[in-house]
């Protein structure tokens, strides 16, 4: 398992920064090439609607985590 990195993202016109391990950045631009979406704007989306005593970092990991468990329902796995 890798440590958490710094990942750059524009978010609305601004730069910031995330400190997120590699699987889960892999994972969250896959999910966004995935979806057609600009990684930047699905970040911004996230960032949008994540609570205020949630940070960015947590917020992408558990938009992350919900993509899978949605993928494992829809395949009929019946991981919740």
């Amino acid at each position: 398992m890798s440590a958490p990195a710094k990942h750059s993202l524009t978010l609305n016109g601004h730069r910031t920064s995330v400190s997120l391990e590699n699987d889960f950045w892999c994972a969250f631009r896959e999910i966004a090439e995935t979806r057609g979406r600009p990684i930047n704007a699905l970040a911004a989306e996230i960032d949008a609607g994540r609570d205020d005593g949630t940070g960015l970092a947590t917020a992408i990991r558990l938009f992350v985590l919900k993509d899978l468990q949605s993928r494992l329902k829809d395949a009929g796995t019946g991981a919740q």
